[in-house]
C-alpha cells in the first residue's frame, strides 16, 4: 500500500486529505471491498478491542500458566480512589492496555495490533482518548485506519515481530501506530503524525524480546503499559511542533537494522534477558512441569 511515511504524508498533502482518508482510499483501490464494508470490518475490530479492554478491568483475568494476570483490575480499582502521578489520561490508558494482554494470555479474543504481544497499546490509547474527549466510534475507526497505514509502512521497511526484530518491533511499532493515530485524532497534521511515529520509535530502539518461559506474558503485559506511556510523550511533543532530527522513514530503517543485528537470544527465544535470570529459569521449570 505505502512504502514510506514520506509517501503517505505527501499524498495527504497533495490531495488535502487526512491520513486515514488516504489509507482508506488506497485500501479500497487494492481490495475487492467497498468503503462501507471496510469501515464495517474496522468497527467490528474496535468492538473486540473494547471488549477485551473492559473484560480485564472489570474482573481479574489470569493466564493459563498462572504467571500473569489480575494487575489491570488491581490498577483500575486503585485509580478509583487515588490520584495517579501520571494523571488521569495516561494512567487510564495504561490500565486499559494491560488487560488486553491478560485476556490474550487467558486465551480470550483480542485484535493483534500489530501482534498479540503488543495488542494492548492501541486500544488503551484510543479508548481512553474517546473517554476523555468524547470522540465517536466513527472517529476512532478513522484513527484505526491511520494506525493501519503506519503499520503497513513499518511492515514494508522493517519488522513487527519479536522473533524478527525484538520487542522494539512489537511494542515499538504498536506505540508508534498509536501515536500517529492519536495525533490525527487530536487535530494534528499528517506531518505531525509522522513525527510522532519517529519520536516514539526512537525512544524504543533496541528493546529486546525476552519472554519468560517463552510465553507472551512476562514482561509483555507491563511493556504494553510502557508503550502507551511512550506514545503519549511523543504525541505531546509532535503536537507542540517538536520534530525528529532523523526523518521517520530513517528511524524505521534504523529499527530494522538493529533487529537484523540483534543477538538471537533477545528475539523471542527465551534464552536471554529476563528469561535467563534465576527467577526466569525457575518459572520456565514451574510452567512446563505443570503442563507435562
Amino acid at each position: 500500500m505505502f512504502n514510506s511515511m514520506a509517501e503517505m504524508v505527501a499524498q495527504a498533502a497533495a490531495t488535502n486529505q487526512s491520513l486515514h482518508e488516504v489509507v482508506l482510499r488506497a485500501e479500497t483501490a487494492h481490495s475487492d471491498l467497498s468503503r462501507t464494508e471496510l469501515r464495517r470490518r474496522m468497527q467490528r475490530r474496535l468492538e473486540v478491542m473494547r471488549h477485551s479492554a473492559e473484560q480485564g478491568i472489570t474482573e481479574p483475568v489470569t493466564s493459563l500458566s498462572g504467571i500473569s494476570g489480575g494487575n489491570a483490575h488491581r490498577l483500575w480499582n486503585w485509580l478509583q480512589t487515588n490520584q495517579p502521578l501520571t494523571g488521569p489520561i495516561l494512567s487510564r490508558s495504561v490500565a486499559r492496555a494491560m488487560p488486553v494482554n491478560e485476556v490474550n494470555a487467558g486465551m480470550g479474543c483480542i485484535v493483534a495490533t500489530p501482534t498479540a504481544g503488543s495488542a494492548g497499546i492501541l486500544p488503551g490509547v484510543l479508548l481512553t482518548l474517546q473517554e476523555a474527549y468524547g470522540f465517536s466510534d466513527d472517529e476512532l475507526v478513522n484513527a484505526l485506519f491511520t494506525a493501519a497505514g503506519i503499520g503497513t509502512v513499518i511492515v514494508h521497511r522493517a519488522h513487527v515481530s519479536g522473533a524478527a526484530g525484538g520487542c522494539q518491533a512489537e511494542t515499538g511499532s504498536a506505540a508508534a501506530m498509536a501515536a500517529g493515530a492519536a495525533v490525527e485524532l487530536l487535530g494534528g497534521s499528517p506531518e505531525q503524525s509522522a513525527q510522532a511515529v519517529a519520536i516514539t520509535l526512537k525512544n524504543m530502539l533496541g528493546l529486546v524480546c525476552d519472554p519468560v518461559a517463552g510465553l507472551v506474558e512476562v514482561p509483555c503485559v507491563k511493556r504494553n503499559a510502557a508503550g502507551a506511556a511512550q506514545c503519549f510523550v511523543a504525541v505531546d511533543l509532535a503536537l507542540a511542533g517538536v520534530e525528529s532530527v532523523i526523518p521517520p522513514d530513517e528511524v524505521i530503517d534504523a529499527m530494522a537494522s538493529i533487529g537484523r543485528n540483534m543477538d538471537s537470544r533477545f528475539k523471542e527465544t527465551a534464552q536471554g534477558g529476563l528469561a535467563a535470570t534465576p527467577t526466569g529459569k525457575k518459572l520456565i521449570k514451574l510452567v512446563w512441569e505443570q503442563k507435562s
